[in-house]
């Protein structure tokens, strides 16, 4: 939502003051300008990122429109896992541990938080972990390190949407001039006309130098930046969980190590003690709910 208000505001605000000052609209009608500019821009799309980073581009600008982005409830479920697991480690013998990290799709843990396990690859980084830690001969830093550079990889890849959008905003601009070149090459082409018939199309012409420009800092560059905004947070889950299991690898305590995972939550998304307290004897949000 606020991507369309957003783009609501800037196109109100620069078609309402070209109006204003005097500008026909009827001049930026020009569709085989925005045909060679957005037409050029996706077949460079297309050449430089490989189909899968293609369909993750899809998926990322769905998630920025829907603002997909963790919410409190989501921070909640991982830190309700993570107590349950600890719990479990702390208290059960390895195998009855072993049988939750396994096949966490038959674990009655894992089966009380649906979100966690909707998310595929973070609980397989869940399950990994917590399989080391209960092996019990790596050492505290040397899973910690591990996890950093498990962790960077995934923001890599998570991140290569809005590179690739990036890239197609920074190409924008020039392929406006492109396109401007072109309609000044019709406009020679016409140079024995009226100069009403030439000044339309050297104004058709620039529209293309415009539209390149606008889309480039006014749609595309902002789009980039917000999938950013949202696979960041995302990618926030894996150092909550992270600094959660660490703590308890260095002996703290379950709901000790839990206050290590929230404090690396946003203060504005953080859930405060009591909120992880009561989730953590609740058992997680599908047993509340039922």
């Amino acid at each position: 939502m606020g991507i369309i208000i957003g783009l609501v505001v800037t196109l109100g605000c620069l078609l309402g003051g070209y109006t204003a000052m005097g500008g026909h609209l009827s001049v930026l009608v020009q569709p085989f300008e925005y045909l060679i500019i957005l037409g050029s821009s996706l077949g460079t799309f297309l050449v430089a990122n490989p189909l899968k980073v293609v369909k993750d581009t899809g998926k990322a600008i769905l998630e920025a429109f829907k603002n997909a982005a963790p919410k409190q409830r989501d921070y909640l479920d991982v830190l309700g896992i993570l107590h349950q697991l600890m719990r479990e480690m702390r208290s059960k013998s390895r195998s009855e541990v072993e049988a939750h990290v396994d096949s966490p799709q038959d674990s009655e843990i894992f089966q009380a938080f649906p979100n966690v396990m909707k998310n595929t690859l973070m609980t397989n980084f869940i399950c990994d972990y917590c399989r080391l830690i209960i092996i019990g001969n790596a050492r505290p830093h040397e899973i910690e390190s591990l996890m950093e550079e498990e962790i960077h990889t995934i923001s890599r890849d998570t991140l290569k949407p809005k590179a690739a959008l990036q890239d197609v905003a920074d190409g924008l601009p020039a392929l406006g001039i492109v396109a401007a070149v072109l309609g000044v090459i019709k406009a020679m082409g016409a140079l024995d006309q009226s100069p009403e018939v030439l000044g339309h199309l050297i104004g058709a012409a620039l529209v293309g130098t415009f539209a390149g420009i606008f889309f480039s800092y006014g749609v595309i560059g902002p789009l980039a930046n917000k999938v950013k905004s949202v696979r960041e947070k995302r990618v926030r889950l894996y150092v909550i969980i992270k600094s959660t299991l660490i703590a308890y690898m260095n002996g703290a305590m379950p709901q000790v190590a839990l206050e290590y995972g929230r404090k690396t939550i946003s203060a504005n998304e953080r859930p405060t003690i009591d909120q992880v307290e009561t989730e953590t004897i609740g058992g997680g949000s599908a047993a509340q709910a039922a």
